[in-house]
Formats: C-alpha cells, sequence, structure tokens
C-alpha cells in the first residue's frame, strides 16, 4: 500500500492562495502588516509563519475555513475551525436553525447545499417540483442540485428558458472553481458542460427575464409555466467548517400564476 502524498509546503500554498486571488507580494503584505521581504520569505521556505501569520494571511485572501485548518496544518498547527459533519450531535443547534430557516420560506421552494452542490435538506415546497423525474438515480442520495438541474434524465427537459439558465449555472459554478480551486468542482463543471441539452433548446425571448435584470427558473409544469427568482443566503460569520460551506438557495414567484401556485400546494 503507497504511503499518502505529502502535503505542500505553507510557502506555496499561501502562494498559490495569493496568486488565485491576484495579489501581488506588496499588496498583501501591506494589509496583513508585514513585511514584503518576509512574506518573500515565508513563500520561498525560508522562514516559517507564525500560526497568527498564517491567519492573518488568510483573512487577507478569504481563504474557506477548509483551507484555513489545511494551511495551519502545513505550517506545522493544530486547525482553528472545528470541522463536524451536519448530522453530529455537536451540530443540533445549526441543524435546528437550518431547518427553520427553509420552513419560514414556505409556501416558496427553498433547499441547502455544501460546498460540492450537494442537497443537504430541503422544505416541503421542493418535492412537488421533483415529481415525475425521468432518471430515478438523479434523486438517489447524495442529490446534486446542478447535475439534477442539468442532466437530461432531471428538471433540464422541463427548464423553458434551458439556454439561459445552464449559462447561468455554468458561470457561477466556473467562478466558484476559479475562487477556490475545489477539484470535485472542476470534475463536476466538466461533466456539466459536456451533457446534451434537451431538444428544442433555444434562447428564449428577453421578455422571459423579468424587468431584464435577473434569469429566472422557468419550469414547464402539468400546472402551466412556473416563473421562479432564485436568491442564495449563507450564514454571516461562522465559525466552523461544514456551517461556512452551506448555502441556501430559495426560489420566490416571479408572477402571480406561480404565486398561486405555490399557494395551492
Amino acid at each position: 500500500m503507497s504511503a499518502p502524498a505529502p502535503s505542500p509546503p505553507i510557502g506555496l500554498l499561501l502562494r498559490e492562495w495569493r496568486q488565485r486571488r491576484r495579489r501581488s507580494q506588496l499588496d498583501l503584505a501591506l494589509d496583513a502588516e508585514v513585511s514584503t521581504r518576509h512574506l518573500s520569505y515565508v513563500e520561498s521556505g525560508r522562514a516559517s509563519p507564525s500560526r497568527e501569520m498564517v491567519l492573518r494571511l488568510a483573512e487577507q485572501l478569504d481563504v474557506p475555513l477548509r483551507a484555513r485548518n489545511t494551511l495551519l496544518l502545513a505550517a506545522g498547527y493544530a486547525p482553528a475551525y472545528r470541522d463536524a459533519p451536519l448530522a453530529d450531535p455537536a451540530m443540533a443547534g445549526a441543524r435546528q436553525a437550518l431547518e427553520m430557516i427553509l420552513a419560514a420560506q414556505a409556501p416558496n421552494p427553498a433547499l441547502a447545499v455544501d460546498r460540492h452542490w450537494q442537497i443537504v435538506a430541503t422544505n416541503a415546497a421542493v418535492a412537488p417540483l421533483l415529481a415525475g423525474i425521468a432518471e430515478p438515480s438523479l434523486l438517489a442520495p447524495p442529490v446534486n442540485a446542478m447535475r439534477l438541474s442539468l442532466h437530461p434524465g432531471g428538471l433540464a427537459p422541463r427548464i423553458g428558458n434551458f439556454v439561459e439558465w445552464r449559462s447561468h449555472l455554468l458561470e457561477r459554478l466556473r467562478r466558484q472553481v476559479d475562487a477556490g480551486g475545489d477539484p470535485v468542482l472542476a470534475a463536476l463543471l466538466a461533466e456539466l458542460q459536456a451533457l446534451p441539452a434537451p431538444p428544442r433548446a433555444v434562447p428564449t425571448i428577453p421578455a422571459l427575464i423579468p424587468g431584464g435584470v435577473v434569469v429566472p427558473l422557468v419550469l414547464e409544469t402539468a400546472a402551466g409555466r412556473l416563473t421562479l427568482l432564485s436568491t442564495t443566503t449563507v450564514f454571516g460569520n461562522p465559525a466552523e467548517v461544514t456551517l461556512s460551506e452551506l448555502a441556501i438557495e430559495s426560489f420566490y414567484p416571479a408572477d402571480p400564476e406561480t404565486a398561486a401556485w405555490l399557494r395551492s400546494i
């Protein structure tokens, strides 16, 4: 059995994050209140950063909490942020808060996703929108919200503005990959880009976009056309890895007909 690959040195990791954020050494050093020379030494491996410096640089670079723990470990320090699965008893308070937020969105659909777009919780208004999905395996846990939306066996054939919605989702995913370099998200992006479009998927007329300022989700259902506007909510100032990676996707009616249908279910 081969030994696991050694972790990259702290200097290399810091330089990768600095370059990903398009920051110069001088710019970062000024904001973090360290000397440019010392930062250069840290990145080259000629100096070891203190725990406080690692956290200060990570804060200035807006490094996600999970990756901050990785930086600390690479520098020889213990992780600073707890990383417990949502099902852990220690996360009971977070689960309760999440369930309350989702329930409060009713009758509007809302779901919570993790950093890889796996659905971890939904409210009752989501299930009616997913009834009759052609490919049951897409609904087998863990359900990936991006894959469910764009797969030809998922919601894709029902999306009336598929070209625009697909472009919106892929651009959002592409920004996440660029910002964090997550290989799982990069693989998901490549997979979704390769999926075929449903038959008759063509750019829709501008009138489908209310006010021309947002891209709605237009669903064709047995009850008629539903037009939904989406918002994303994250927890403010989280100090726990799992909570910091959760996002709540809520969908609101963009017209009276959609609002009436949501109230009816």
